[in-house]
């Protein structure tokens, strides 16, 4: 049921050819910037198209309403935070545990606060356009790089359990929720860093350190 609900929101097709793919990215950049100015609920598919210099006709080539606009904008955003997140966990692998933990924390916030604005507009109508079902998928993705990381780490007793990675993965993201909620002002930005660096670290010590 949950799959049908997202497929509603998803683009009727993905581009192949080099041109299309032009096209595809000058709209989600539009459909970001349409976002922006003029907020979700006068986000059109006609102001969207004038904004990428294409005609309806193309557009709706690709997204059939503005929700699967929203929708692929969404994705794209978290798309990209995963991967940043992922290379992290990749270069991290085999140092210290508080080390690895330090780098994928702070290449999670800064990833999400590399555009605040954006960030913020696309949490606002998340629950609107599929956005649960996006996020559990993009979660388990960052899952399995945490995962494959800690195992990694040379300094535990024993690496940490599917619930522990839950656990660090909700405190992460549940943190960076609270603060775009609040407006993600840069000196609350900045604790969030150093804080939730030090409570993971904490947290993973502890989780590790526990014989199975």
């Amino acid at each position: 049921m949950a799959s049908e609900a997202q497929s509603a929101f998803e683009p009727r097709k993905t581009p192949v050819q080099a041109r299309a793919a032009i096209t595809v990215g000058a709209i989600s950049e539009a459909t970001i910037q349409v976002l922006l100015s003029h907020g979700a609920d006068r986000l059109t598919t006609t102001r969207v198209a004038e904004r990428a210099g294409v005609s309806v006709g193309t557009l709706y080539q690709y997204y059939p309403n503005k929700q699967s606009l929203l929708f692929a904008a969404l994705e794209d955003h978290l798309d990209k935070v995963s991967e940043v997140v992922e290379s992290a966990c990749e270069e991290a692998r085999h140092k210290p545990l508080a080390e690895m933990v330090k780098e994928v924390v702070e290449a999670f916030v800064d990833a999400k606060m590399k555009r605040p604005d954006i960030s913020m507009a696309l949490y606002q109508i998340a629950a609107d356009v599929g956005g649960p079902a996006l996020v559990k998928r993009v979660g388990q993705r960052l899952q399995r790089a945490l995962k494959e990381m800690l195992q990694t780490a040379p300094n535990t007793v024993s690496p940490p359990d599917r619930f522990a990675i839950e656990i660090m993965f909700a405190a992460m993201a549940g943190a960076m929720r609270s603060v775009l909620e609040a407006g993600a002002q840069p000196a609350v930005v900045r604790k969030l860093r150093e804080h939730l660096v030090l409570l993971c670290q904490s947290y993973m010590a502890a989780a590790t350190a526990r014989r199975p």
